[in-house]
């Protein structure tokens, strides 16, 4: 089965993470529960969307119109300026009215500013379509295609992962405040993670 996260996380590379850490003022160890919450988090979003033939279609137009995988070569420029990425765009239409209640409980558990978290899904955000509209590209996959490989990722992260994904997907159901930062906290950090980081 697809584990994208691992993907993008090895198509970022150690020195791609550490220089995002340096944009957000971030320690090692924040980094580490951050982005290991939030790109599980906004794959299981993407998959949510695809779910039916509407969302799976508009994410495969956007891919195909917006996110040809082309930053993937930039990734030092989409960190200098996050704003070329789309990324606010992209978060508004994946998270909805989720998207401040996802940022101030990954703020909590990782210990990062909400504003540097709001900064790092920016970021993160058009990494993950520009990984996916060149894995689209590249496989020649259609919108059922496309909606598997975010189903099969999804699926893995769950039997990878089932606590974590499980709090992801009531904080992803839910508008109002929840209450899941420790656990978040907890199990954010994986050991793929600590490698990139050096730990």
């Amino acid at each position: 089965m697809a584990n994208l996260v691992e993907q993008i996380l090895q198509q970022m590379g150690g020195e791609t993470i550490g220089q995002m850490g340096q944009q957000l003022g971030a320690q090692p160890e924040q980094m580490q529960v951050a982005l290991g919450n939030a790109l599980p988090l906004l794959l299981d979003a993407l998959a949510r969307n695809s779910r039916n033939e509407e969302g799976a279609s508009a994410l495969a137009g956007a891919l195909d119109r917006d996110h040809d995988g082309g930053i993937l070569e930039n990734l030092g420029g989409l960190l200098n300026n996050p704003e070329q990425g789309a990324g606010a765009g992209i978060l508004g239409h994946i998270l909805g009215n989720r998207q401040q209640n996802v940022e101030n409980t990954l703020s909590r558990a990782s210990g990062l500013s909400a504003g540097s978290t709001g900064k790092m899904l920016m970021m993160l955000a058009p990494i993950v379509l520009g990984y996916l509209g060149r894995k689209k590209r590249q496989e020649n996959l259609n919108q059922g295609g496309l909606a598997d490989i975010l189903g099969g990722n999804q699926q893995y992260q769950q039997q990878q992962q089932p606590e974590q994904m499980g709090m992801l997907g009531r904080l992803l159901d839910q508008d109002g405040d929840g209450d899941i930062k420790d656990d978040l906290l907890r199990m954010g950090g994986s050991m793929l993670l600590g490698k990139f980081l050096g730990r």
